[in-house]
């Protein structure tokens, strides 16, 4: 072992009586390195509980169904992007989390076992070098005492033989035995000397060795794993610094995708959406005309007057129970909502919606007729082939299904006639702005208005009120003289209530339903449903099990994907209606 020299030696030569005090410091530099290594791993769970937090908060205002409002705003989208942005925005420090935890925590974690074990090796050869020089100090003790011992014993029987020989009366004999003695002594006393000066010149030896060779090196491994210690902190908190720094620049997107949706909000298209979303249609109602009564007293009162005079004052009185009654304001029955009493052709809506809603059924129809004729198509196909191979096939195995398509396909066109028929009639009762609608008396609106001839349009069975609105209770009169017809469109209006409505989307539960109450149908937590009635304002929405099963749930129970309109069907219904002309 080489012993240190130049500036390493005078430094550690300063440290060779505190080696106690180094190895006190030493297990205070990896207690902080533990330290330190805890510190960085609340914080981890600091970002980790924070991240987790933050989903949560933006899954709480996730919207519970996709309803076409949340979709049709611009501001919504916004919120609805800043809560997207905020799940990006927690993933990153969810990122931090992991960061720290694999570069920083498992590092230091491993490190400190390491030092942990290069230090106890250290020190425990400090503690073999340090137990050698003290066995060789007491050995260097022993002789030296030993020496010490023989000089004294020597000087003893030097003094006694010279006494003896001195003595006259002592005999010849008695002196020489105490000169050999004495002779002995000093030989004892030389050999001690000897042996003393020996192992006083190793110990010289061995303790300039121990402390200027190899204290010195067990104290400079111990500096070089304080220092690679110290130098491993250094690059612990710069990973520190470094995995908050990497996540700054998808953070910044983050909030620049915030700022860009919030930026591209647009109030005069969601007011827009607002006005359309909701317009009934309705013209503001034309001027009261004046009715004079008058009248009726300068005629001369006979008998044929006032027989002729009777209905027209009950249908007078009639007409002014149904002008108190206008359609626009009349409360519905929640619990007919809920229900599913809501007519067929959507007469309980205003003008404008209900041509929303027709148009939207005429729609969904289409779709399901294209859907009938591919698979027509495809079977005619296969049809085709199965008769240029036989081998492949019966051909006439596919003509049942042929059929029932056919016949599926009748039905859906006389389906989509039907409402054809109901959005022309709603088209044609739309007030044109050129000619402001005028409010005329019930009694001459009753007396001019032609009794109903589609049968098949159950909003007929309503009488129209003069500013487009509907009134519920028809007079007497009219009554009276649509009553075979009205029995006969009744009919038909059972039939097509017995006829399973159209699904317009699917749902999914989000927790379980127990429908204890009429009308309503238990769900479980994840089951799919078919949507055949969306949520019209009182918090159910109408679904469907199967053909038998069907009822409402709360809205806020089932998360509602709502399928897309088709585009632009109004040439196939000018088509149709073409055809009807």
């Amino acid at each position: 072992m080489e012993p240190i020299k130049g500036e390493t030696l005078l430094k550690v030569q300063q440290l060779r009586d505190q080696f106690d005090n180094l190895e006190k410091h030493t297990q205070w530099g990896i207690d902080f390195v533990e330290k330190y290594t805890k510190f960085v791993k609340e914080r981890s769970e600091i970002e980790l509980n924070y991240a987790r937090q933050i989903r949560n908060l933006s899954k709480k205002y996730q919207p519970k169904k996709k309803e076409e409002d949340e979709n049709k705003y611009t501001w919504c989208r916004a919120f609805h992007s800043t809560l997207n942005e905020l799940n990006d925005y927690a993933g990153q420090h969810e990122l931090i989390a992991e960061n720290m935890t694999s570069l920083i925590i498992a590092e230091l974690t491993r490190y400190a076992q390491e030092i942990k074990t290069e230090r106890k090796a250290h020190f425990h050869d400090g503690r073999k070098a340090q137990q050698q020089v003290e066995a060789s100090w007491k050995q260097l003790e022993s002789c030296k005492r030993k020496f010490e011992r023989d000089c004294k014993e020597a000087d003893r029987a030097q003094q006694y033989f010279e006494k003896m020989d001195a003595d006259i009366n002592v005999t010849k004999a008695d002196v020489e035995k105490a000169r050999q003695q004495a002779q002995m002594r000093h030989q004892m006393a030389s050999d001690s000397k000897n042996e003393y000066s020996s192992y006083l010149q190793k110990f010289n030896q061995e303790q300039n060795e121990h402390y200027y060779t190899i204290i010195p090196n067990i104290f400079q491994k111990i500096q070089v794993m304080e220092e690679k210690r110290i130098e491993r902190m250094g690059e612990s908190l710069k990973t520190f610094a470094e995995v908050d720094r990497q996540i700054l620049p998808i953070i910044g997107k983050c909030l620049d995708g915030i700022t860009q949706v919030a930026e591209s909000i647009d109030p005069k298209n969601d007011s827009s959406q607002v006005i359309e979303s909701y317009k009934s249609g309705f013209e503001p109602p034309g001027d009261v005309e004046f009715e004079d009564y008058g009248q009726a007293m300068k005629r001369t009162v006979s008998e044929t007057s006032l027989t002729n005079s009777r209905p027209d004052n009950k249908a007078e009185r009639s007409s002014k129970g149904k002008s108190k009654t206008l359609w626009p304001f009349i409360k519905k029955n929640k619990l007919s909502l809920k229900l599913g009493s809501n007519p067929e052709d959507f007469s309980h809506l205003p003008p404008e919606q209900r041509r929303k809603k027709l148009q939207a059924k005429i729609d969904d129809i289409n779709k399901d007729i294209q859907k009938e004729m591919d698979q027509r198509d495809a079977l005619t196909k296969m049809k085709e082939v199965y008769i240029k191979n036989p081998q492949m096939g019966d051909p006439n195995s596919v003509d049942p299904r042929l059929t029932e398509i056919a016949h599926n396909i009748e039905k859906l066109q006389a389906e989509a006639q039907k409402f054809e028929g109901w959005l022309a009639e709603v088209e044609g009762r739309l007030p044109v702005k050129s000619d402001p609608p005028r409010r005329t008396s019930a009694l001459y609106e009753t007396q001019n208005s032609a009794p109903p001839t589609n049968n098949n349009n159950c909003a007929q069975d309503r009488e129209s009120s003069p500013d487009g609105s509907y009134t519920e209770e028809p007079s007497s009169e009219v009554q009276t003289k649509t009553q075979p017809e009205t029995a006969e469109s009744g009919d038909e209006f059972d039939d097509a209530d017995e006829e399973m409505l159209p699904t317009i989307g699917t749902c999914k539960a989000l927790y379980p339903f127990e429908g204890v109450n009429e009308g309503t149908i238990s769900v479980t937590e994840g089951e799919l449903l078919y949507v055949i009635e969306e949520d019209k304002g009182d918090g159910w929405t109408r679904v469907r099990r199967n053909e038998e099963e069907e009822g409402y749930v709360p809205t806020s129970y089932v998360e509602v994907f709502l399928d897309s309109n088709a585009k632009d069907v109004f040439s196939w219904r000018t088509v149709f209606l073409s055809e009807d002309s």
